[in-house]
């Protein structure tokens, strides 16, 4: 089992890194926050987590310990996948979805594609007691701020990419973040994704 990749940032997308550990390329699903907090960064550390099936191995990367543990949370409600794990946690922080649980928001966990209303409330019900363990303080979400003051595209494509990568269609990807980008042509590569995956049905 893989606890952790320590490594050289090889490459970096809003859905996918690669670190280099010993001459070995890990590549790792990451969600939007992981993402994040590791922009700009070099020398990394990702927890993982390891899905091993007869067609594949798949690793997904988490730049904190508690958010692999929500990350585990979720998978193991009757329902959720890692696929749609890794959605939630891209639209929300885990202090956050904690906080969403403890107050028993549903409707905030049905903005999340692939969560319906039952789905959503197996979630609170299977873990508002379980979070309590985690000992995760609400902290304010990040808000990362760039300076460009037109439209990017490279933010653009790298924002239909990682939404292509979480299972959407590429034609109504692009539209929407499109529309995003007009409105605010500032925002970063992950918030453009957390309102595309909010627009998007």
């Amino acid at each position: 089992m893989i606890e952790y990749v320590r490594g050289l940032l090889a490459e970096l997308t809003p859905a996918y890194a690669v670190v280099e550990a010993a001459g070995v390329g890990y590549g790792l699903n990451i969600t939007l926050n992981t993402y994040s907090t590791l922009q700009g960064a070099r020398d990394v550390r990702l927890y993982v987590y390891e899905v091993v099936r007869e067609d594949a191995f798949t690793l997904y990367g988490f730049a904190t310990k508690e958010e692999r543990a929500m990350f585990l949370l979720l998978i193991s409600v009757s329902g959720v996948g890692a696929g749609t794990a890794r959605m939630i946690l891209s639209e929300l922080t885990p202090a956050e979805l904690c906080g969403v649980i403890s107050a028993g928001n549903e409707k905030m966990l049905k903005t999340v594609k692939g969560i319906g209303l039952r789905t959503a409330q197996r979630i609170i019900v299977d873990l508002r007691d379980k979070i309590a363990a985690l000992g995760i303080a609400e902290a304010q979400p990040e808000q990362a701020a760039r300076g460009d003051e037109q439209v990017n595209r490279e933010v653009r494509d790298e924002a239909v990419g990682a939404l292509t990568m979480l299972g959407f269609a590429p034609a109504p990807s692009a539209k929407v973040v499109t529309a995003i980008l007009k409105e605010q042509p500032t925002l970063p590569v992950e918030q453009v994704v957390k309102l595309a995956l909010k627009q998007i049905k």
